[in-house]
């Protein structure tokens, strides 16, 4: 089971880069680690982007079963997600009172499946452009020693946007899976 994942893993790797550029590029060279993650962040949301842009209504409110979560509800989580390390680490963990519909998009579940739907691909998209339009906004602000400095809580910056990259890139192996169960 675990070479079969490992070999689905791989494939959709090797599928994802197929139609991407290959090159990281640091485009500040006084700030590399910030714009490499940048960077990172943004190939990674071009590619989750790529797999939900076409999808109709009916596929973004795709149901796999009742524990299941929508395609569109897991990009707005995506941004949810993104949103809530803005707050943790830009404003060192003052989280501000987030709308129920970001509160719904963090958490997920039964709540959420009732509620995170009817909506086109696009509402989800755009939500998730202008957090990520935010994050870049902010990021390029700050500087490499901001981003490497280990806190009082023992985590750096640089780790908590690497938390929100991997999470993305979790997510988006969920959603292939969910369009290729879609079809079958």
């Amino acid at each position: 089971m675990k070479k079969l994942c490992l070999a689905a893993v791989l494939l959709i790797c090797c599928l994802s880069l197929y139609a991407q550029p290959t090159i990281i590029e640091i485009k500040d060279k006084q700030n590399p680690h910030i714009s490499t993650m940048i960077m990172m962040l943004d190939d990674l949301k071009n590619r989750i982007t790529n797999q939900v842009k076409h999808l109709s209504q009916e596929e973004t409110d795709f149901l796999m079963d009742d524990e299941a979560n929508r395609m569109g509800a897991l990009i707005i989580h995506l941004a949810a997600t993104e949103m809530y390390y803005q707050q943790a680490t830009f404003y060192d963990g003052n989280l501000n009172d987030a709308s129920e519909e970001w509160n719904l998009a963090m958490d997920l579940g039964d709540e959420a499946r009732d509620k995170l739907k009817d909506k086109p691909i696009d509402y989800y998209l755009n939500k998730w452009d202008e957090v990520r339009a935010k994050s870049k906004q902010m990021l390029k602000t700050k500087d490499d020693e901001w981003f490497l400095k280990i806190r009082d809580d023992d985590y750096n910056y640089y780790w908590a946007w690497f938390h929100v990259m991997e999470h993305q890139a979790n997510h988006m192996g969920q959603i292939a899976m969910i369009k290729k169960r879609m079809k079958d």
